[in-house]
């Protein structure tokens, strides 16, 4: 595949992934919604399916829609190393493109929303309990298990007899969202479970740059690394575990 091909769907599948995700929490932060106050579960269910319709989309580019996915499948050998400033480019003006979205969406609730010091959220992650290396531990652990699932998930095979065993990938993309529906179920409550740099970065840098909210806050860029650094790292030791398994 070319490389405008991989940046154009993965800017597509990205955009519709981080206007979905951010769409739900926005649809549950912002007052005059219908959906607010639905809970952390309505956000966990939204991301989720958010990953499967854009990994859909994406499907002609391998639907990595993350860089520290992209970086583990470059380092398992599965993806070239070449290719990945293209995947990463793509996925990050993706992840713009769709958190600007969701503002147009929600302009009028932003407008009208009486808190709007407080709607980086809506966008990006932060912590709980402020604390960076632990908050670091929690990105690290939650991409871990999201990239090692992509890694050693079982594929489809026909064995001798000619019968077909299907394993996950019978699940297609909806075993992505599964996945994440889980780790923001079971590992986001310290961080928000960014697990993904684009998915955090793009849209922190909409919020700060582009994004007209009046009286907003701040894109607390001192805490900005940890949804970075933290999901490279466990995309990394993933592929690395892959790598020393046997087949």
């Amino acid at each position: 595949m070319s490389a405008g091909s991989i940046f154009v769907w993965e800017m597509l599948g990205t955009a519709v992934l981080i206007l979905l995700g951010t769409g739900v929490v926005a649809n549950q932060v912002l007052k005059n919604t219908l959906g607010n106050s639905t809970g952390f579960l309505f956000v966990n269910v939204g991301w989720a399916f958010a990953v499967f319709t854009g990994a859909s989309i994406a499907s002609p580019s391998g639907a990595h829609l993350n860089p520290a996915v992209t970086l583990g499948l470059a380092i398992a050998d599965k993806t070239p190393w070449g290719d990945v400033p293209v995947y990463v480019l793509g996925q990050m003006v993706g992840a713009i493109i769709g958190a600007m979205l969701c503002w147009a969406t929600y302009k009028l609730q932003f407008d009208t929303h009486d808190e709007p010091q407080n709607t980086l959220g809506i966008f990006s992650t932060g912590p709980t309990v402020p604390n960076k290396p632990w908050n670091l531990v929690s990105e690290i652990i939650g991409t871990f298990v999201l990239v090692a699932w992509i890694l050693l998930s079982p594929a489809a095979k026909v064995a001798v007899d000619g019968v077909p065993t299907f394993g996950n990938s019978a699940l297609g993309y909806a075993g992505v969202a599964f996945v994440v529906l889980v780790i923001g179920t079971s590992l986001g409550g310290p961080t928000g479970y960014a697990i993904n740099p684009a998915r955090d970065l793009g849209p922190r840098i909409a919020y700060a740059f582009m994004m007209p909210i009046h009286n907003k806050g701040n894109a607390n860029w001192g805490y900005s690394w940890v949804p970075v650094v933290g999901p490279l790292v466990g995309g990394a030791l993933a592929a690395l575990l892959f790598l020393v398994l046997p087949v």
